[in-house]
C-alpha cells in the first residue's frame, strides 16, 4: 500500500464516522504524501493543535 492509498483509506474511514480532517491537516497530509515532510511532523502537528496544556494547582 502506498503512503497516498494509506492515507486515502484513513480519511474514508473518517468519513464513514461522518468526520472530515481540517483544512490544515489536509494540507499536512498532502505534503507527507509529496515526501516534503514527515508523519513526525504531522504528530508534533498534532500535539501542538490539540494537546491540553498541563495546569498546576
Amino acid at each position: 500500500m502506498t503512503k497516498s492509498e494509506a492515507w486515502d483509506y484513513a480519511i474514508g474511514m473518517l468519513k464513514v464516522d461522518g468526520l472530515t480532517p481540517t483544512k490544515d491537516f489536509q494540507e499536512y497530509i498532502e505534503k507527507e504524501k509529496r515526501d516534503e515532510i514527515t508523519v513526525d511532523d504531522i504528530k508534533k502537528f498534532l500535539d501542538k493543535k490539540y494537546k491540553m496544556s498541563e495546569t498546576t494547582t
